[in-house]
């Protein structure tokens, strides 16, 4: 008899574990370690989908269940994977199957669905004797005749979906039940929304007649962007479909039409004596076939890229394949269609931006051996490679590495680990390294190879800093100096291109009311509302809480209500205004919300269709326009002054790169910041792309406040809708610390600070607390956290909370 060791997805991380289960006979061929299977699971033996870990001739386990059914006709995780697994679960504190689905495109993945039929016991009078809800549940069951999926039965009747009802149903005897294991599916159309014609005829709800009268203005709309527009939700758009107003189609979605079918074209690559000193260094690593990190530390526009892509062009040669990670604001089109022409149909792609579908076929060409590079962001860490030899993470100080999310992993650990598995070269790149990246180069711990200066002609930027206490301000638009005003309207004239970073989104960041001096926040979040002219609504950037934006005050019903701060929306009017002939373009999640978006924006800057280039993050990195000879920050201070331990760090890297932008063509150029604190120092290192003396005065605080490199961080998190219950739970959880790490665990050295609110405190009607813990990463201390996380999941202290644990998170407030 054979027995299989299966995580199953039901399990709860208290009781997580690799179960055993006995391989039935007619099934000893098809069952393998990587395939997925589906299994009874609990006291009522519900079906529940898992995955195959390994075979074993013993098990020590007694009244074993059997495997139902094998549902992959080849393995879907290789033996590494199902090891990164087995790593991810002892750092992420998750289950098993929570790392499975971590590893595959959603598309892919299978989950149980109930059908229901119609028992032939249940009489016609019984029926009728049911309420509403069921008697209907009941009548469509009965003139299908078969077994239905409950998600159609609900789709296709007037009632919403509640799962009470076929339960109740069950236990009555009045229908019966099966289960099944089924694929998820995407599909490679986008969905969108038109009017029908007579739609005026139709009787409609106020709520409704604000969505379609969007739609006679637009023509057509995704649901996301109804949203958005109306602060409808999307229930609004499919009862106007369904009362025969609008109609659903599908249309074609092309996001990556820079991808080349062809063999691809290797141009040659001409480097400096810099650039060829560390090519040869890192040539030599990659192919050794020994494990080994190194970072490529280079000022910006240093050619950091060419360095690296020789590399991969010496991995490829040699029969093995090259993943290359981009943090999700540097994959843009123009970066992307560098690699696609230079090593065609090799290239796979993974992004969020693709349908499941797309990620499904992506998927299956890199398993299948059809690509050789892998270009992606965090997710793209686990592309299914058998002959790994190079990983690269670009821009690797980028927090979007870092999963917010169960599992709480951080790509730069996985791709450590599948380096290690495969012998191969980790290259982390970076013109502003993480300060514990550059700290363990510096002790020799990774190998270092610096670029100190800009690739050919280009220069580093002249960089002016203005006082924007002082300063002379544009009439209308004080968020504009007239320095900054004047090199804009001559960049223009020069028909030259212009960046700038306005790291806010919407119009107004808040709004206050003059007669009480409330400030109008959101009633499930703890923070203000922001002003978007685009819509005229007042919206949450936390949970999507969205409201139309009057004058009078919710809370004293006065009329006193005006506008404060500013964001993107208010900048781009400012500069319409200011400079009537310039085409201004403006970047920020609320104009990249649809697909292809990003390409289109980008492009059409890149081809001189727009002026000025304005926006958030995104306008910051990645971006390499040779026309752009002008970059300017219109406010730094939030991001210098937030209470996280890195926020000096990331202002360093925000600036260094943004400023990098300018001047990476022929014509010198320069970069202006505006704040009101220009003294400040990391300010001054950014303007002179310092990055060696920013990391000497950062490496002295983190090691007098004894922060990371110098120790890890641990967060505890607590979240519950009753504060009370919260804070009861983090007295609680400081509690058993104290006793197990005085006893156990007496020698794991941590500092334990005491519970806090988090920066937003409430966020989507959750009281967030955090405990944060200096720490060294071991396994005892691992351990120790799993342990506590087993006892408040099982602890009926802790049944109206929500705990979770998080090594080395990006931010700790």
């Amino acid at each position: 008899m054979k027995f299989a060791k299966v995580a199953v997805e039901a399990a709860n991380y208290s009781f997580d574990s690799e179960f055993d289960y006995i391989v039935p006979p007619e099934i000893e061929n098809e069952a393998q370690a990587g395939k997925r299977v589906t299994v009874p699971f609990g006291n009522g033996n519900k079906k529940s989908v898992g995955m195959i870990f390994e075979i074993t001739s013993e098990s020590q386990g007694k009244r074993l269940k059997k495997i139902i059914s094998v549902d992959d006709e080849k393995p879907v995780l290789s033996e590494e994977m199902l090891r990164l697994a087995l790593f991810m679960k002892d750092r992420c504190f998750c289950t098993l199957y929570d790392c499975v689905k971590a590893m595959l495109p959603s598309g892919l993945g299978r989950k149980i669905v109930n059908s229901y039929a119609l028992s032939t016991d249940v009489t016609g009078e019984q029926i009728d004797a049911l309420e509403a809800n069921a008697r209907e549940f009941c009548r469509f069951l009965e003139e299908r005749g078969t077994f239905v999926r409950e998600d159609l039965v609900f789709k296709n009747l007037s009632i919403k979906a509640d799962k009470s009802i076929p339960s109740t149903l069950l236990k009555k005897g009045y229908i019966l039940s099966q289960s099944d294991s089924v694929r998820r599916l995407g599909d490679v159309t986008s969905r969108m929304v038109r009017l029908l014609p007579g739609w005026e005829e139709v009787r409609l709800t106020q709520k409704q007649k604000e969505t379609a009268l969007v739609l006679r203005d637009a023509g057509a709309a995704t649901v996301s962007e109804l949203c958005y527009f109306t602060g409808n939700s999307p229930a609004v758009a499919n009862a106007l479909v369904k009362n025969g107003a609008a109609e659903f189609f599908e249309t074609a979605v092309d996001y990556y039409s820079a991808l080349s079918d062809g063999e691809g074209e290797r141009k040659e690559i001409s480097l400096t004596s810099e650039q060829q000193a560390a090519f040869d260094e890192l040539r030599a690593k990659a192919l050794s076939g020994e494990r080994s990190t190194y970072l490529l530390y280079g000022v910006t526009g240093s050619g950091k890229t060419s360095v690296y892509m020789r590399v991969m062009d010496e991995v490829l040669d040699s029969g093995k394949s090259v993943l290359l990670l981009v943090p999700e604001i540097g994959l843009t089109p123009q970066a992307l269609s560098i690699f696609c022409k230079r090593y065609g149909k090799n290239v796979a792609v993974f992004h969020s931006a693709l349908s499941m579908r797309e990620r499904i076929e992506q998927w299956k060409r890199v398993k299948n051996s059809e690509a050789k590079v892998v270009i992606g962001t965090r997710s793209a860490v686990f592309a299914p490679f058998e002959n790994l030899g190079l990983i690269i993470i670009d821009e690797e100080q980028e927090h979007t590495y870092k999963s917010e999310q169960t599992p709480r992993y951080d790509a730069a650990d996985v791709a450590k680990f599948r380096a290690a598995y495969n012998n191969c070269l980790l290259l982390l790149a970076s013109a502003t390294p993480r300060v514990e990246s550059y700290a363990a180069a510096l002790k020799g711990r990774y190998g270092l190879c610096t670029l100190t200066g800009r690739y050919g002609a280009a220069d580093i930027p002249e960089v002016k800093t203005v006082d924007m206490r002082t300063a002379e301000k544009m009439p209308d638009c004080p968020e504009i100096s007239k320095e900054l005003y004047e090199s804009i309207k001559a960049n223009t004239e020069a028909h030259k291109q212009t960046i700038l970073l306005i790291n806010r989104r919407g119009f107004n960041t808040f709004a206050v009311c003059d007669s009480c001096a409330q400030v109008i926040n959101c009633p499930n979040c703890s923070i203000s509302l922001t002003y978007h002219s685009a819509n005229n609504r007042l919206m949450c950037h936390y949970c999507g809480y969205s409201r139309p934006f009057t004058k009078e005050c919710p809370t004293c019903g006065k009329p006193g209500v005006r506008y404060a701060g500013f964001g993107t929306q208010k900048i781009q009017d400012d500069l319409e205004s200011l400079f009537k002939d310039a085409k201004v373009l403006r970047m920020d999640a609320d104009t990249t919300t649809a697909k292809n978006s990003h390409e289109k924006l980008l492009g059409a800057f890149e081809r001189g269709e727009y002026d000025i280039l304005m926006g958030t993050q995104m306008v910051a990195k990645g971006l390499d326009f040779p026309n752009v000879t002008l970059v300017g920050v219109i406010s730094v201070d939030q991001q210098l002054y937030n209470d996280d331990f890195r926020s000096l760090e990331k202002a360093f890297s925000l600036l260094t790169q943004v400023v990098g932008r300018s001047g990476r063509g022929e014509s010198k150029g320069i970069a202006i910041i505006q704040t009101l604190t220009p003294e400040n120092e990391i300010i001054r290192l950014a303007a002179l792309q310092d990055y060696d003396r920013f990391f000497k005065t950062e490496i002295r605080i983190r090691k007098g406040m004894q922060y990371p490199p110098f120790c890890d961080l641990c967060v505890i998190g607590v979240t519950g809708s009753e504060e009370s219950a919260v804070r009861g739970a983090c007295e609680g959880i400081t509690r058993l610390l104290s006793l197990k790490s005085s006893e156990e665990y007496k020698d794991e050295k941590m500092i334990v600070l005491r519970p806090v609110p988090a920066r937003v405190a409430r966020m989507g009607g959750k009281f967030r607390y955090r405990i944060i813990i200096k720490c060294r990463n071991s396994a005892g201390f691992r351990r120790m956290i799993s342990e506590i996380l087993k006892e408040t999941g099982t602890d009926k202290m802790y049944k109206n909370v929500t705990v979770y644990a998080d090594i080395n998170p990006d931010a700790v407030l």
